[in-house]
């Protein structure tokens, strides 16, 4: 069922990067492209996260963004990111 949703969540982008983005110039400037970083992110990491993934990247890519490469990851959208310290075994 998982499944089934998820590709019911997805439908509406893979109908846009097959009708809708050939017919228009790529702005993009990231890559993957936004459509398959949200994707992407809503195959990896769920509906709920992979909308907010893919939410959070289409804020990011604007003219201002220095764009490039930028991997689907879980990551934070706010605050700093806690790694864990190793502690020496005693």
């Amino acid at each position: 069922m998982s499944a089934t949703l998820r590709r019911i969540a997805t439908a509406p982008i893979v109908f846009y990067q097959r009708f809708i983005s050939p017919g228009i110039p790529r702005r993009c400037k990231y890559e993957p492209t936004c459509s398959a970083y949200a994707v992407q992110a809503i195959r990896e990491y769920g509906i709920l996260r992979g909308l907010v993934l893919g939410g959070w990247r289409l804020l990011r890519c604007n003219p201002l963004s220095r764009g490039g490469l930028d991997p689907v990851c879980d990551q934070r959208l706010f605050g700093h990111h806690h790694h864990p310290v190793d502690t020496p075994a005693r």
